[in-house]
């Protein structure tokens, strides 16, 4: 199996940080998914780079005694450098199909899934709402950029078989806007 967590609630939106680290309640989800992974057969843990995918994943090193590794693929969708409002232009890319998104996003979705097509088995990822959108998209032949909305630390499961993958489990939804 793989897991895919993502990451706790931030302390900051998307269009008022570049990077937040956890708010209060994000460090609780993140110990309380840490608790359950434990119980996870996983013999490797990746992290995206962003500090919010970090720090959950910190909660699950620490009881876990597993290192991370930070692994870049899995980050943030990049925003394109001429985006002056960032959260009109999320706002419109999630409302859309991975077809009308900019070359920017389709290399970043492109490196994304061979990443995790090419990911061990027992492996868990701290990473974001969208990438696990364009993951589960991919999974199910989704054209939309937005097909669920992962709640915070919670855990979408897919499954190898063979050389493909499957999804066995999305994760707990939640209404995420934008903000």
């Amino acid at each position: 199996m793989i897991y895919f967590v993502r990451h706790g609630e931030a302390a900051a939106s998307w269009g008022e940080h570049p990077d937040p680290g956890l708010s209060d309640k994000g460090w609780i989800q993140a110990e309380a998914v840490a608790t359950r992974l434990i119980a996870m057969d996983i013999s490797t843990a990746l992290t995206s780079p962003m500090t919010r995918c970090q720090e959950t994943a910190s909660a699950y090193a620490e009881v876990s005694g597993k290192p991370l590794t930070i692994e870049p693929y899995v980050t943030e969708i990049p925003t394109p450098g001429d985006v002056e409002d960032r959260r009109t232009w999320l706002r419109n890319l999630m409302a859309g199909d991975w077809d009308e998104a900019p070359d920017l996003v389709q290399t970043w979705r492109s490196n994304l899934l061979k990443t995790v097509s090419q990911l061990p088995d027992n492996t868990v990822v701290f990473s974001h709402f969208i990438a696990i959108n364009a993951i589960v998209g991919h999974l199910t032949g989704a054209s939309t950029v937005t097909s669920f909305r992962p709640n915070y630390c919670s855990i979408t499961v897919l499954e190898r078989k063979g050389s493909e993958l499957t999804l066995v489990e999305q994760g707990d939804s939640l209404d995420t806007r934008v903000l």
